[in-house]
């Protein structure tokens, strides 16, 4: 399965080297693939951009006051107070992945938002690799200052002439108090990457943090379980994916959110669907640790061929009184009288069931400015365009 450890040893750290650019455009050859991954080379209704294309952070620029956009090597030296926030909620030594961007990094991005600034505009950011058999080990911190708000849209994805890579990426968000933090993404690989995200988020008093994930391209193996710390009162989280595996696929998926605060709130909701050899571990687990506090976890899987996989794994862990949590998990076909009701109005079956499936997949994702609400919506159906 796609827990199984990946040879690091076997993708190179070196010939990922690239000169910085002064608008994404000039990387037009690759347009498709940025597009893909929600990025628009022309940053229409957009308050910024970062690209790293393989180890090189090319392009980093705010078009907002209070928004800071940086390599993460870059913020390092600018900010002494960051040491704190490095390795903090995701321990440098957790497994061997870490270990490696701990030890090796090849850059990653800085995204802050001051205090009190509201940043609506989406900021677009992507690690894009283009090399074959690269490895790119990069560290990420994110963080939206207290009565501040941020909206992220970011894709990582891959050239179409790479046939292998590896992609290692560590990411740590730091919700401060009032703080509002929504992260989409756009995961667009190919058949030959291997993929080991780690992140954590701790959250602070009636901090926000709304994560998006939409995955529907093949990829080798990919393993994640980002956790969200509801760490202060009243704070709230929620992780929303969809997944639609194909091919050889083989997925390592879910998140948890840990209640620790007074009155914390935490929802988690995953779609998936499987079809061709895929294979898809979807997990969930909500923590309740303090008192009213709430979560609901919902997991959803659809199977579309028989040698396919899903198991899904719904954990619900309660140390407290006054708390409730609740979820519901469920796996199944889809139902034969769906899809003869829309061919008798006149739909082909093919048409019947991709619709079906378009239905499944769509989820209502609550909480987005406006503008990022569109720009989600314009991922998910090109996206699902793609593979339909």
């Amino acid at each position: 399965m796609s827990s199984e450890e990946v040879k690091i040893e076997s993708y190179r750290l070196k010939g990922g080297e690239h000169g910085p650019i002064s608008s994404l455009k000039e990387l037009d050859e690759y347009e498709g693939e940025l597009l893909a991954a929600g990025i628009d080379p022309e940053e229409k209704e957009r308050s910024g951009s970062f690209l790293q294309q393989d180890h090189s952070v090319v392009f980093a620029k705010s078009l907002i006051p209070g928004l800071e956009i940086l390599s993460t090597e870059e913020a390092i030296k600018k900010h002494s107070w960051l040491d704190e926030y490095l390795w903090n909620i995701v321990p440098a030594d957790k497994d061997i992945y870490t270990k490696e961007v701990a030890e090796r990094p090849t850059q990653g991005y800085f995204l802050r938002a001051e205090k009190g600034t509201k940043i609506t505009l989406p900021l677009q950011s992507c690690l894009f690799i283009s090399k074959d058999k690269i490895r790119q080990n990069v560290h990420n911190i994110v963080i939206a200052e207290e009565n501040s708000e941020l909206n992220i849209i970011t894709g990582c994805t891959v050239a179409h002439t790479v046939s292998e890579a590896l992609h290692l990426g560590i990411s740590e968000f730091y919700v401060k108090k009032n703080a509002k933090i929504t992260f989409t993404m756009v995961h667009n690989w190919s058949g030959g990457v291997d993929v080991r995200p780690r992140s954590a988020t701790l959250i602070e008093d009636n901090g926000v943090f709304i994560s998006n994930y939409i995955f529907m391209t093949p990829v080798k193996s990919l393993q994640m379980y980002p956790t969200a710390i509801c760490a202060g009162e009243n704070s709230r989280a929620s992780f929303q994916s969809i997944i639609y595996a194909h091919g050889n696929t083989n997925i390592d998926s879910g998140s948890r959110i840990v209640l620790q605060g007074k009155g914390s709130r935490g929802e988690i909701i995953s779609r998936a669907i499987a079809t061709d050899n895929a294979r898809i571990i979807a997990k969930g687990d909500l923590v309740g640790e303090a008192e009213n506090v709430r979560g609901h976890l919902e997991c959803r899987g659809l199977m579309l061929s028989d040698s396919s996989m899903i198991e899904s794994i719904p954990e619900l862990k309660a140390r407290r009184k006054n708390i409730d949590l609740s979820h519901e998990a469920a796996v199944g076909k889809i139902a034969e009288e769906e899809i003869r009701y829309l061919m008798a109005r006149g739909f082909t079956e093919d048409e019947a069931v991709g619709m079906i499936i378009r239905g499944f997949l769509s989820i209502d994702i609550k909480g987005l400015p406006e503008g990022l609400a569109r720009e989600t919506k314009k991922m998910f159906d090109m996206t699902l365009e793609k593979v339909m």
